[in-house]
């Protein structure tokens, strides 16, 4: 009998492809452990592991051998082996896809291109150009050069075709390595030399050491670290801060021996060591509510919380945390953005201090990897991240929250796989026999129809704000009414204007809501009406002022502003719309005695970025802040009396069924940062239609009948939660192509599926970095048979299209429950 092992690629490729596991690897080779392989003629991969088989005939093809076995130890455990299979088949994608989404990229090692001097080189340098002869020359000095080093001798990036003519010519072999990614931080630690134990040769040592009063200062320090900590190691950079001297001091003494030197590995993570823990009494509301929760689980796995603005809903997570970790069980607690993780781990840390690891993308691939052994190894009992953190790799889980469950960055856009992580962690949670709890004071229209009405969840409100705070005064105010009474002030209405400077006076902060960051959308040239254009995508060009800098939010691209029209030379060019770096600018002329602060993607990019504007914030060193949705996610400011949302018809005014659902939940969402225990707050919303029928659910602050009107019209069209939505976007880089191509596609879809299918259509935005777009909107039955069904059919007819020479270059998306 042969052993075989199937494995998975970091490729979007459609199979997994077969290895033969050789003799001496069989004890190593486990599911869930990384290999290295090799993958066509000349790249060597890290796969991981999903099948180990045993076959006694041969294959008829010729099954390369594993090279070698990477992890000692599975780096996957066997419930994430099944939530990648369960992603790959609902969110239609491959294990590749999966997998390049789930691990940090250090595990994701590929092969560096390295060049040797060919053995059978007999070293005539005579047939070589001055270029070639630098390298070959070079490698008769090192064994072996990479591409990078090559580029670096030569000073020039083009040195691919002198390696193939070297090749060419016998002087050169290729060969392809793994790059180890991943290192460990290692730190430099000093002890005392051994024979200083002994009391008499210390003491003789503080003698000869007298008169050197800075070496005496080092070893008096570490003396007190040895007695304070009871450590005998201290890292070497701590004891030159301790002692208050220079490196070369401790150099001194290393070289007369009083010291000796060791390197260790240490954790490049800052882990919090609070002393400090909280605990919050809960109200008789939270109470009742964690009490329904307890009993919900009892009989369901999902219990959502519909707990409004403000009303503590983090107070009920914590005691529910508490009880977790008190069954030796780990807790899962997701958050849409990683902006949100900055306020919330500070909270969280008050009660569990160093309990509690931190994981998402703005971590180095070395930060990760240790997050990733740290769970692993069962050292985070809680964990809290965006959608990321759901792959990581969880030995006891025994509680996923899912907080602001309704957002929409929940959802993965690109690249594949497209999937939502409030599902996903409900099947993660299955996997463990785990309970899950979606929070929301907005809960998507599909979770409370799965709690109310096809009752798959079970239903708690906390309807009570916490210190019984008034819920804020919602106000409209007609934009259109107010500047025919020349009541405007460029965007800002009187009453507005009025209102932020009655809190200011008041010492109370402000918040100015706009969901469009940029300065101005587009500039437009007054003589020939010319708008700046992305040359690789078919939308106008955003303009940023702080860079002076014209900006495409599609695919980046960019460019200088230019002082006159690029068309008639005009210099008559005037900047149309706004956004968030407008309206900060307009604010600092209204109001410019105080402070004011933005929150956007340009703002909040770094590291810190986001956690440097709250924490001004929060410590009133802003009096105004101006920003997009990342205002609207849960964040707690105690002195906010004021709320202005500039434009509720950018938000409802969008075509997306879900417009509604979204400018409800925005509108709510940043109203419930308005309000004291002791005032009640106030919002403002300006709209050019005070008609709108979702403004009226807002200003009630009433989600059942909001909940009730959208899920009529839900019904009446076929829109989720009543259909499954499968969207195909169809791309290629000539227009007559892909229409061709999505004709063909969707006629053939119509065969199998009916009217089930519509399209193709062009989207809002037709072409994205050079690529033409067409959509297919398939609308499924929800039962698990027949949608299981038309995704066979789908993959099938899609590949069948790409058997076509024509439409083999077609690059088609699934998107399944697009958002």
């Amino acid at each position: 009998m042969n052993t075989y092992a199937d494995i998975i690629l970091p490729l979007a490729i459609d199979k997994n492809y077969t290895y033969a596991v050789p003799e001496t690897l069989v004890d190593a080779v486990a599911v869930g452990k990384r290999v290295e392989v090799q993958f066509g003629q000349k790249r060597v991969y890290a796969g991981v592991v999903k099948r180990i088989f045993e076959r006694e005939t041969p294959f008829d093809y010729t099954v390369k051998p594993i090279i070698n076995v990477l992890d000692q130890e599975p780096i996957l455990l066997p419930q994430q082996m099944k939530l990648w299979e369960w992603i790959k088949t609902y969110y239609m994608c491959t294990d590749g896809d999966v997998m390049n989404t789930a691990l940090p990229s250090a595990f994701k090692l590929s092969s560096e291109t390295k060049i040797l001097l060919n053995p059978s080189f007999n070293h005539d340098f005579s047939l070589l150009n001055d270029a070639e002869f630098q390298i070959a020359e070079a490698l008769t000095i090192h064994q072996e050069l990479t591409i990078e080093k090559v580029q670096a001798i030569l000073q020039r990036k083009q040195v691919y075709f002198l390696v193939k003519s070297l090749i060419e010519k016998g002087v050169v072999l290729v060969k392809e390595e793994l790059i180890a990614r991943y290192k460990p931080k290692m730190e430099k630690y000093l002890a005392l030399n051994a024979i200083y134990e002994d009391e008499l040769e210390l003491q003789q040592l503080f003698e000869r050491l007298s008169r050197a009063r800075k070496q005496l200062a080092v070893l008096m320090a570490y003396i007190q670290y040895q007695k304070s900590e009871q450590k005998n190691l201290i890292a070497k950079k701590r004891l030159i801060e301790k002692a208050a001297v220079d490196s070369g001091i401790v150099r001194t003494m290393l070289k007369k021996g009083i010291f000796t030197e060791t390197e260790q590995a240490v954790s490049r993570l800052q882990d919090a060591h609070d002393s400090q823990v909280i605990l919050y009494d809960l109200t008789q509301a939270q109470q009742e509510a964690l009490a329904e929760i307890y009993q919900a689980f009892e009989q369901k796995a999902v219990v959502l919380l519909h707990g409004v603005t403000s009303s503590g809903k983090t107070q009920v997570y914590i005691k529910l945390i508490k009880d977790c970790l008190a069954k030796q069980q780990q807790v899962l607690y997701l958050l849409p953005e990683i902006a949100l993780t900055a306020q919330m781990i500070a909270r969280l840390r008050k009660v569990f201090g160093s309990e509690i690891g931190v994981y998402h993308s703005k971590f180095n691939d070395q930060e990760r990897v240790e997050i990733w052994q740290k769970v692993l190894h069962g050292e985070y009992k809680i964990v809290v991240g965006p959608r990321s953190a759901l792959f990581l790799p969880f030995k006891n889980l025994g509680l996923i929250i899912v907080d602001e469950e309704h957002d929409a960055s929940y959802k993965q856009q690109d690249p594949a796989p497209r999937y939502h992580a409030r599902d996903t962690a409900i099947y993660l949670a299955s996997l463990y026999k785990a309970k899950t709890v979606l929070g929301s004071a907005t809960p998507a229209l599909e979770s409370y129809y799965n709690a109310t009405i096809a009752k798959k969840y079970a239903l708690v409100t906390l309807l009570e704000r916490y210190g019984n705070t008034k819920a804020p005064e919602i106000l409209l105010e007609n934009v259109q009414e107010a500047a025919k009474q020349k009541r405007m002030k460029s965007h800002f209405s009187d009453y507005l204007i009025n209102t932020i400077q009655s809190a200011l006076d008041q010492g109370e902060q402000v918040i100015i809501f706009q969901n469009r960051r940029g300065y101005s959308p587009y500039i437009i040239c007054d003589s020939c009406t010319w708008i700046p254009q992305c040359y690789q995508c078919d939308v106008s060009l955003t303009y940023h002022k702080y860079s002076n800098q014209l900006k495409c939010h599609y695919c980046g691209y960019f460019k200088q502003l230019a002082s006159k029209c690029e068309v008639c030379e005009s210099t008559y060019l005037r900047i149309q719309g706004y956004g968030t770096e407008k309206l900060e600018d307009e604010i600092k002329v209204f109001f410019p005695n105080i402070t004011t602060g933005r929150l956007d993607l340009e703002t909040a990019r770094t590291k810190t970025g986001f956690e440097q504007v709250i924490q001004k914030f929060e410590d009133k060193k802003i009096n105004i802040l101006v920003g997009t949705q990342m205002l609207t996610k849960g964040l707690d400011f105690d002195n906010v009396n004021v709320v202005g949302i500039v434009s509720a018809d950018q938000l409802l005014n969008f075509p997306d069924f879900r417009a509604a659902e979204r400018a409800f939940q925005l509108m709510l969402q940043v109203s419930g940062r308005a309000g004291r225990r002791d005032k009640q707050g106030k919002v403002i919303i300006q709209t050019l239609n005070v008609n709108y029928p979702v403004l009226t659910h807002v200003i009630n602050h009433d989600y059942l009948s909001f909940f009730q009107h959208e899920l009529y019209e839900r019904q009446q069209f076929l829109y989720p939660p009543f259909k499954r939505i499968i969207k195909i976007t169809i791309k290629h880089k000539q227009k007559e192509v892909v229409n061709e191509g999505s004709f063909i596609l969707a006629k053939a879809l119509k065969e199998g599926l009916n009217k089930r299918v519509l399209g193709p259509s062009i989207p809002l935005v037709p072409r994205v970095r050079n690529y033409y777009l067409r959509q297919i909107i398939i609308k499924l039955e929800k039962s698990s048979k027949s949608i299981a069904t038309a995704k066979q059919f789908i993959q099938q007819t899609i590949q069948e299209l790409k058997a076509n020479k024509q439409y083999r270059a077609l690059i088609v998306q699934l998107d399944v429950d697009p958002q």
